[in-house]
């Protein structure tokens, strides 16, 4: 997200989240529609997630836009790598 004059008294930016992240789950296990992972399709597998809590996080993941759209770069390089 952006910050701008106007809402930067409202929302914060703060670093260091530690989630689980994921477009693995079995639609029957859930109430919303989920896309599935790119690179899984690829694979034909459930094997990828974007982030796993205190193990790891994709190569490909770009982050996370309100309420809960993921930003995937997968098959591309993450133009974000070494800009952290």
């Amino acid at each position: 997200m952006i910050m701008t004059k106007e809402n930067n008294k409202i929302i914060k930016k703060l670093d260091g989240a530690n989630m689980d992240i994921d477009l693995v789950t079995a639609s029957e296990k859930i109430t919303w529609e989920q896309d599935k992972c790119p690179w899984n399709i690829a694979e034909n597998t459930d094997k990828h997630k974007c982030a796993v809590k205190n193990v790891s996080i994709c190569p490909y993941f770009c982050g996370i836009e309100y309420l809960d759209n993921v930003f995937c770069c997968y098959p591309h390089k993450n133009p974000y790598k070494g800009k952290e």
